[in-house]
């Protein structure tokens, strides 16, 4: 295959357990640095898929980078390459696509629960009617035309959706032990912001049974990226 080109927007959301996913079925991976001004590429006649990550940012910032990614997730759609994206890298394809991006009803930050729908559990079969999410997020995406939901959850209704090769994603699927407690640190003061706000959790909530909870999310992750990968 050729390489998936990842678009990473801050140093903190690399790509973590997919980076993993990737090498153990010896895919090539390229990292593009968007956070230190890597430019986005023009042309992807030589990327097997693209991958956006995410980011504190807004697909409405007027940033130059985000321009150029939206032309390039609506020319990979169109060539049938396959796309995924990650929180903001799932609003960016929602928006290339045609749906709206808003604020989300409240923030969303730590373990909550999300729920698949039909569609979801027919993804090979696999995927848990019920799963533990993390989650970092307070905007979130429409549903293109054409798109199928995949996942909700009690804080915010559209989680996932599919369409065609593209696959979008509210919550993290992505992350590590070590990015959860990354990101704590990171983002310590929206934490203290936002304390005792609903759907936002605490440090110590967020990072109690976390290497369980990180090895049930891989779980989920080995299934959505497989069919992102191989729909068949």
């Amino acid at each position: 295959m050729k390489p998936v080109l990842v678009f990473r927007h801050i140093g903190c959301e690399g790509p973590g357990y997919l980076g993993e996913f990737l090498a153990a079925r010896a895919i090539p991976c390229r990292v593009i640095h968007v956070d230190e001004g890597e430019p986005v590429p023009e042309r992807i006649d030589d990327a097997g898929a693209l991958v956006f990550m995410g980011g504190p940012m807004s697909v409405y910032d007027p940033l130059p980078w985000v321009a150029r990614e939206l032309a390039l997730i609506r020319r990979a759609c169109a060539d049938g390459l396959p796309v995924l994206g990650h929180c903001l890298g799932g609003q960016l394809i929602a928006k290339a696509l045609g749906a709206e991006v808003d604020a989300n009803p409240v923030k969303e930050i730590g373990w909550h629960e999300i729920v698949s729908t039909d569609a979801a559990r027919n993804l090979h079969g696999r995927m848990p009617a019920r799963f533990e999410g993390f989650h970092w997020h307070g905007e979130t995406f429409g549903l293109p035309p054409g798109a199928t939901l995949l996942m909700s959850s009690a804080h915010c209704r559209h989680q996932a959706f599919l369409k065609d090769r593209a696959l979008a994603l509210q919550f993290h699927v992505e992350v590590t032990g070590a990015m959860v407690r990354e990101w704590c640190a990171e983002y310590r003061d929206e934490l203290a912001q936002n304390a005792g706000r609903t759907a936002v959790q605490s440090e110590e909530e967020m990072t109690a049974r976390l290497e369980q909870r990180i090895t049930a999310l891989h779980r989920v992750a080995d299934t959505l990226y497989d069919y992102w990968l191989n729909p068949a």
